[in-house]
């Protein structure tokens, strides 16, 4: 799983990768500072595998992970190459989902690479030449399609259908994700192209310590301007987040977000977000080797979850031994929940729960 952070220049992308990751990204106060994509391995906060470690005590511990890669600013005209755009458009495409971040404080003693604080323009500069690249994609594909589209070939036809229909939604400024195109044309044929504006999006504003907790006017102009999109807006103070990060006492952490009156940090919620965004959910397995959280997605069978581990787990599957989580917690130990008849075995058309015990018998 790989989310990019994309922005403009100077927007605090590189802090918030360093809020993020223990890689520590040159962060600077002018343009381009980034030019080669930082990547940080992000563990997935989850106090249930706290838990299960504390029931099991295990030798070793695994969590989940989100790499994250902080992509170059980009700027207007990247999608025809200005500003490195080609090469940081190039990596953009190749990560999952896009963490958009958005400058929505003021402060004088920070450059905005157009002079002034306008997040809703910033946000359009961006959208704009992801939507212009994969314009071009699409403009690509339909020359070649068309031709077989020419000779009858209703296949072809059916997926001319599907990108006139994208050209002309990306010509009016329309992401592919906001496009009303139905699922299994999306399958079919839009998927495949990986079009970087068909990635799920989340727009992180980056705000100053005093509106941390509730946001500001310029937030507001945020959600207002993406309601229609499916995507999820994250408030962030990216600043006080590189602070709090910089902190390894718990306790120091802790009393650092009483007082600006944060629960948790910024850092966690956004990467459940993103797990979240990602459609992603976790199963554990739980022995006296290692307690460990594996990544599945929403809807995958109990041999696709087996195939996490090892392609031949799916190969060869047979059964999978299932806990319940709550019920692991509730009676404190595998052998417990099995006396109590809670452990259930199950086949191969098992759709895997967040938060499942598993084990798999599979014979190769």
């Amino acid at each position: 799983m790989k989310a990019g952070i994309v922005g403009l220049p100077n927007v605090g992308k590189s802090t918030l990768f360093n809020s993020l990751s223990n890689a520590k990204a040159q962060s600077a106060n002018f343009p381009f500072c980034t030019i080669e994509p930082n990547i940080g391995v992000v563990n997935v906060p989850d106090p249930r595998l706290e838990k299960l470690e504390s029931l099991v005590n295990p030798e070793r511990v695994v969590p989940a992970t989100v790499e994250i890669v902080d992509i170059a600013g980009l700027v207007k005209g990247a999608s025809k190459g200005e500003g490195l755009g080609n090469q940081f458009l190039g990596n953009i495409r190749e990560t999952d989902a896009i963490l958009h971040v958005l400058r929505c404080f003021d402060d004088d003693n920070v450059v905005h690479v157009d002079g002034n604080i306008d997040p809703i323009r910033d946000k359009e500069t961006i959208d704009i030449e992801l939507q212009l690249k994969d314009l071009e994609s699409v403009e690509k594909k339909m020359e070649k399609t068309k031709r077989a589209a020419k000779t009858g070939n209703k296949e072809a036809q059916r997926e001319m259908g599907v990108l006139e229909a994208l050209k002309t939604g990306l010509e009016s400024g329309t992401s592919v994700r906001a496009l009303d195109i139905l699922e299994e044309d999306r399958a079919d044929y839009v998927r495949p192209m990986q079009l970087i504006t068909d990635k799920p999006v989340m727009y992180v504003c980056n705000v100053d310590e005093g509106s941390a907790v509730s946001g500001n006017a310029h937030v507001e102009r945020v959600r207002e301007a993406v309601k229609d999109e499916n995507a999820e807006v994250l408030v962030l103070a990216v600043g006080i987040e590189a602070d709090i990060a910089e902190l390894d006492d718990y306790e120091e952490r802790t009393m650092f977000l009483e007082d600006i009156g944060l629960g948790e940090a910024g850092a966690g919620k956004l990467i459940r977000s993103a797990y979240k965004l990602l459609n992603q959910q976790t199963y554990f397995t739980a022995g006296k080797k290692e307690v460990r959280a594996w990544t599945v997605k929403v809807g995958a069978t109990a041999p696709q979850a087996a195939g996490v581990i090892h392609t031949d787990f799916e190969r060869g599957f047979i059964r999978a031994e299932v806990i319940k989580y709550d019920d692991f917690v509730s009676y404190g130990s595998e052998a417990k929940v099995r006396d109590a008849g809670k452990l259930n075995v199950e086949g191969k058309e098992y759709i895997v729960k967040d938060g499942d015990v598993m084990n798999f018998r599979f014979n190769v």
